[in-house]
This record gives C-alpha cells, structure tokens and sequence, in this order.
C-alpha cells in the first residue's frame, strides 16, 4: 500500500489526467463486453461464461485482416461482424437448446466452447503473445493536457465507444426492435402469441451481444497484447462491472465499467499489489448498499 503515491498522482495534474484517461480506456473496453453480457443476460435470462472468448475471437480476427487487407477500419468492422455471425451459430446450434435447463448444464456448454476456442486460437495463430501495434493513422504526437499525455488513438476509442453507446441506447428505448426485445424480455410466451418470433429475436440479442465483444476485442489491439486464454480476465472484470451497475441494465454496464476502469487505474498506484481485490471490495460495497446493482431493479 503506498498511499502517498496515490496522494501525490492525485494532487498532480499531469498525473490525474494521464491516469484518468488510462482508466476511461479500461472502462470503455470493458463496457462493450459487459454490455453485450449484460443485455443477453436481461433479455434471455442466460449468462453467457463464453463471452469473453468472443473478446479474444474479435482481436485476433482483427489481427489476421489487418495484416491481409493492411486496413484498421475493415479490420474493426470485419472481427466485429464474424464474431456477431459465429455467436449467432453458437446460439442457434447449442445455446438455443440449454435455455430451459439447468445454469450447470449452460455453464458446461459455454465452459467446453472456452476450452475449444482456447486450443483453436493456439492451432491456428500458436501459443505465444501477439501484438499488432499501432496503426499509421493514429502513430501521431499525443496530446498534451494540463501536462497529462493523451494518445489519438485513445480518442478514437472514448469516440467509438460513446457513439456505439448512444446507438444501443435508441435503438433499445425509442425503436420498434427495442420495444420487442423488452418485450421478449418480460413476457417471450405472450410475445410469441402475438406473431412474433422470440427464436429469431433470442438469436439477434445474442449475436447483438457476440458483436459488442468482437467490436471491444478488435479496438483492443493495438494497445493489447493477444494470446490464447486472454478472454478469461476480462470476463471476471465484465461480471464485476454487470454486478455493480445491475444485471441487464446496459446504462448500469456504463457506468459500472467507467468506475471499475477508474479504480484500477488509480489502484495500481496506491494498492500495486491489491488491485484486483480493490475491484471486489468496491463490488461489496455497492452491493452491500444496493444489493440490485446501482441500476438494477428490486425483484
């Protein structure tokens, strides 16, 4: 514990500017996974133990068509569309038909799929750590801010990542698919009676979900390393963020994300060798004062 550091870094403008964005970089990552975990969640009842090997699917899939196509943006928009597709499949093959089971039987299936992934990932791109680097367009003098260093590329992701929020926002509160979905979500029985079909809708949340993870895996990149097994820690800090901001709630995963990216950027300054225990405390705090998460609801 060195609470001097942090109460230096805090009293520091160049320092709390540099470490804020780092933490804003964290969270806005870990929304886009969290989000798409959380919204499967609310709308199917089914947590999704997979989904962080859908992280790791979209940051190699952007590995592989940059180096082919030497294009960031084919690569972003490509992962995050394969991994939409390939969580489709997964859907509709297998986790369409563990639903009504037992959370142990779905957690089985999603846990067999981490492992198969895993060894996939280590057939086809081999067990050691990758890395992209930065792409050409962003390799540009950061911006300096109250002596605080902002990379560009950290400014395309906040951007990204905050219209990607703002579109999931509308199209869940003020479209017709959104009031389907919320639908489906409360009552599938009598949104089926009504001539609609739950199946297909199950299958697009789920793909939905598939693609938020591949988009957060595919804007990781550059900054991140990849190696077989990377989607597991971000699962954990996915489940911590859906906890706190209340589960299904995908303004909750906002913010959620945002305060745990926050407390770990910071942490690894006052509590180096406790940060992740730092995350879990903060979820027991929260928890303790609303056990539905901060934006949950009361069942």
């Amino acid at each position: 514990m060195d609470l001097q550091a942090l109460l230096s870094c805090v009293s520091s403008a160049s320092c709390l500017v540099t470490q804020t964005t780092g933490g804003l970089i964290s969270g806005m990552l870990l929304f886009l996974v969290a989000a798409g975990l959380s919204l499967i969640f609310g709308t199917l009842k089914v947590t999704n133990f997979m989904h962080g090997s859908l992280y790791m699917l979209g940051a190699y899939f952007a590995y592989t068509l940059y180096n082919v196509t030497g294009s960031y943006t084919i690569a972003v928009i490509g992962s995050a569309l394969g991994v939409g597709l390939f969580a489709l499949i997964f859907e509709r093959l297998f986790m369409s038909r563990v639903y009504s089971a037992d959370v142990l039987m779905q957690l089985l299936v999603c846990y067999a799929f981490i492992l198969i992934l895993d060894d996939a990932v280590k057939i086809i791109w081999g067990p050691e750590f990758l890395a992209m680097g930065m792409p050409p367009a962003f390799q540009k003098p950061p911006l300096l801010i109250a002596g605080g260093v902002l990379p560009v590329f950290y400014l395309f992701l906040i951007g990204v990542t905050l219209v990607v929020a703002a579109a999931l926002g509308f199209l869940l509160t003020k479209t017709r698919i959104g009031k389907i979905v919320r639908a489906a979500a409360v009552n599938p029985t009598m949104t089926s009676a009504l001539g609609i079909n739950t199946a297909l809708v199950f299958g697009g949340v789920f793909a939905l979900g598939g693609l938020l993870a591949g988009l957060a895996g595919a804007l990781a990149v550059p900054v991140r390393s990849m190696v077989a097994g990377m989607g597991f820690s971000i699962l954990i800090e996915s489940f911590i963020v859906t906890v706190i901001g209340g589960m299904g709630s995908v303004m909750g995963a906002l913010v959620g994300a945002l305060l745990i990216g926050l407390v770990r950027s910071f942490g690894t300054i006052g509590f180096p060798l406790f940060t992740e225990g730092i995350m879990f405390l903060f979820m027991t705090a929260v928890l303790i004062a609303k056990p539905s998460g901060l934006f949950g609801k009361e069942q």
